[in-house]
């Protein structure tokens, strides 16, 4: 029986949140939902997974990336839908049921859904903590401000992701794809009802290390063009203002106590600063 729905997760080196994100999928699984992982050259041992899930499939692909992963995963499914996740996230108990119904129901050929940031440490929050539970993952704002979804919570249908192409590497891949796919008449909507949980930066190395990669992958979407790089550099100067601007998303936050605000706010100066610095160096880079 050919599959209705196909869940894709990438993977490297996260073996103890796969299992997580697995046991919350298992009880959802059934005969016409097939489930891949496909893990990106991890020198990590996957005995674990394999041992506590033999039904599930496990393919490697060498490619390192992301995108690389998640264009294998297409290619080793066969089902119309395609629902993609990742390794790290927790899907809700009707994640997959939800999914089913979606497309239909929004009109729509790609559809994100909502990520919540949990914590996976005891209060209070860090300073990067804090600013991942005022600023990560708003992907309502996202898909109506921006035209994209993060493919952490994104189902689409095959022939809508044949037609677009593939996750392209080395850029922006989630923005990249959905602006593709929009740009070819697909609509892409929203779903509060789809919904994953992601959790949030424990630190600032962490947290930097997210933002250096993200600024290097919007700039290679941005392109790299004199005009596109004056405009980037442009952009680079609006930085440190927009801490005056984003402020208020901190402080009143309901979810941030007052110290956790403080450190919120402390981390969004530091990163917006450093991003300054870090998207200068790409405008002038030869």
């Amino acid at each position: 029986m050919l599959p209705d729905l196909a869940v894709i997760i990438p993977h490297h080196n996260d073996t103890a949140r796969l299992i997580r994100c697995l046991d919350a999928l298992a009880p959802q699984l059934v005969d016409d939902v097939e489930l891949v992982v496909v893990d990106n050259a991890s020198n990590h041992p996957l005995d674990p997974v394999r041992d506590r899930f033999p039904p599930f499939r496990i393919v490697t692909e060498p490619q390192k990336g992301a995108a690389h992963a998640r264009n294998r995963g297409v290619e080793e499914t066969r089902a119309p839908i395609l629902l993609f996740i990742d390794s790290d996230c927790l899907p809700a108990d009707d994640w997959v049921a939800v999914a089913r119904k979606t497309l239909e129901r929004h009109t729509a050929d790609l559809v994100g859904g909502r990520v919540s940031v949990f914590d996976e440490t005891p209060p209070p929050r860090t300073g990067a903590q804090a600013f991942e539970v005022a600023f990560a993952f708003d992907n309502r704002a996202y898909i109506a401000a921006k035209g994209f979804s993060v493919t952490a919570n994104l189902v689409t249908r095959r022939d809508v992701f044949l037609a677009t192409g593939p996750f392209v590497h080395g850029v922006s891949e989630d923005l990249d794809w959905c602006r593709r796919a929009t740009a070819k008449g697909f609509r892409l909507a929203y779903d509060d009802d789809l919904r994953v949980g992601h959790p949030s930066r424990n630190d600032w190395p962490a947290l930097r290390r997210k933002w250096q990669r993200v600024t290097e992958e919007l700039f290679g979407v941005n392109g790299r063009s004199p005009a596109r790089r004056l405009a980037w550099a442009a952009r680079a100067l609006t930085m440190p203002v927009s801490v005056l601007a984003h402020a208020p998303r901190v402080l009143r936050h309901p979810d941030l106590t007052g110290g956790e605000r403080l450190r919120a706010l402390g981390t969004l100066a530091r990163l917006r600063l450093l991003r300054m610095v870090w998207m200068l160096g790409q405008a002038l880079r030869r």
